[in-house]
C-alpha cells in the first residue's frame, strides 16, 4: 500500500479533532452520504475533510466509491484509537467543569439490545434525572454485546454500560439492576399452539431456536432439551424465527409480551420452561472523577434502591 507524505499527528490540535469527529460520524453512519444530516455539513464538505484527514496521517482510511463505503485495516485501527482519544479528550472537559461543579460533557452508554421493554427500565428514569439535573450533558448510547462493552468500559470508550451478569472481571464495578424472565414460546402459526400438556419428550420433536450468544451453564441447560435446528445473535433474530410458525424458543417475557396480547405467540408450560436473566450496571475501577457519570449513578442507585 502507498503511504501518503504527512505530517506525525503526535499532538493533536483543535482542528485534528475536528476532523477525528468528523470521520468517527462517518464510520458510524455508514458513509458520507449518511453522515450529511447527522453532521449537519454537505457531503463535499465532509469528502475534503475526510482528504485533510487522510493527508495529515498518511493513510487511505476508507474506500468510498459506486462499491459503496468500506474501511481499509488501517481506517479501522484509526477508528478505534478515535474512540478512546475523543473519549479522553471528554474526560478532561467533564473533570475540568467538575471543578466548577458544572454538570456538563458527555455519557457514554453501551446498552445491550431489548431492554427498553422492561417493566421497570431504571436506565431510563436515571437518563431522564441526569438531564433534569444537567441539560446541557450531552448522552450517547451504543447497542453493542456484552463482551464488546465490557471492553469499552476497561478502555475509558464508555463510562458505564447495561449486561448481563455471565461473568465477573476483576477491573469492573458491578450495579444489580434486575432480573430479566425468559419463556419458552410459539407463534399462532405452530402446532404446539393450542396443546395444554406438554412434556420434555414432546417439545424434542419439535424445531428450536437457541441462542448464539453467550449464555450462563444455567441458562445453557434449559435449552438442552430443545432439539437446536437454528440459531440467531439476538433476541429479535429469536422473535423472527418463532413467528415464521417453524420454531420454538425462549424470550424475555417483556419483549414477547406485545405479541402475546395480540395472539400472535404464547408461552408453553409457563410453570416449568423458564429461566431469568441478571442484568448489572458496569464502570470501571479506578476510573478519573467524572461528575456527569457520578451523578448518573447516584440517580440510577437510587431508583434501583427504592
Amino acid at each position: 500500500m502507498t503511504r501518503r507524505r504527512s505530517t506525525p499527528m503526535g499532538q493533536p490540535g483543535d482542528a485534528d479533532l475536528r476532523l477525528l469527529r468528523i470521520y468517527r460520524k462517518v464510520v458510524e453512519c455508514g458513509g458520507f452520504s449518511a453522515a450529511e444530516v447527522a453532521l449537519g455539513i454537505s457531503r463535499a464538505a465532509i469528502s475534503m475533510a475526510m482528504h485533510d484527514l487522510e493527508t495529515r496521517l498518511g493513510l487511505r482510511l476508507c474506500q468510498r466509491g459506486r462499491s459503496g463505503f468500506a474501511l481499509t485495516d488501517e481506517g479501522a485501527e484509526v477508528y478505534e484509537s478515535t474512540l478512546q482519544l475523543l473519549a479522553a479528550v471528554e474526560g478532561f472537559r467533564t473533570r475540568v467543569n467538575g471543578l466548577h461543579a458544572q454538570l456538563k460533557g458527555e455519557l457514554n452508554i453501551g446498552i445491550t439490545d431489548n431492554l427498553v421493554t422492561m417493566p421497570e427500565m431504571h436506565i431510563t428514569d436515571a437518563l431522564s434525572a441526569l438531564k433534569e439535573r444537567g441539560p446541557e450533558v450531552r448522552i450517547n448510547i451504543r447497542m453493542i454485546p456484552p463482551s464488546d462493552i465490557e471492553m469499552a468500559v476497561l478502555d475509558g470508550r464508555l463510562h458505564t454500560g447495561v449486561i448481563p451478569d455471565l461473568k465477573v472481571l476483576p477491573g469492573l464495578h458491578y450495579l444489580s439492576l434486575y432480573a430479566e424472565e425468559s419463556r419458552l414460546y410459539c407463534s399462532n402459526e405452530h402446532a404446539l399452539f393450542e396443546v395444554e400438556n406438554i412434556d420434555e419428550g414432546a417439545l424434542a420433536n419439535h424445531d428450536a431456536v437457541v441462542p448464539a450468544y453467550a449464555q450462563t451453564p444455567e441458562i445453557k441447560e434449559v435449552h438442552e432439551p430443545l432439539r437446536e435446528a437454528a440459531s440467531a445473535s439476538d433476541r429479535e433474530g429469536i422473535a423472527f424465527l418463532i413467528l415464521s410458525g417453524r420454531f420454538i424458543g425462549y424470550l424475555p417475557t417483556h419483549y414477547a409480551e406485545g405479541w402475546v396480547r395480540e395472539g400472535r405467540m404464547r408461552a408453553l408450560c409457563t410453570e416449568r420452561w423458564r429461566y431469568c436473566t441478571h442484568y448489572s450496571a458496569i464502570t470501571r475501577k479506578g476510573a478519573p472523577p467524572n461528575l456527569v457519570l457520578e451523578s448518573y449513578l447516584e440517580e440510577l442507585t437510587r431508583l434501583v434502591q427504592t
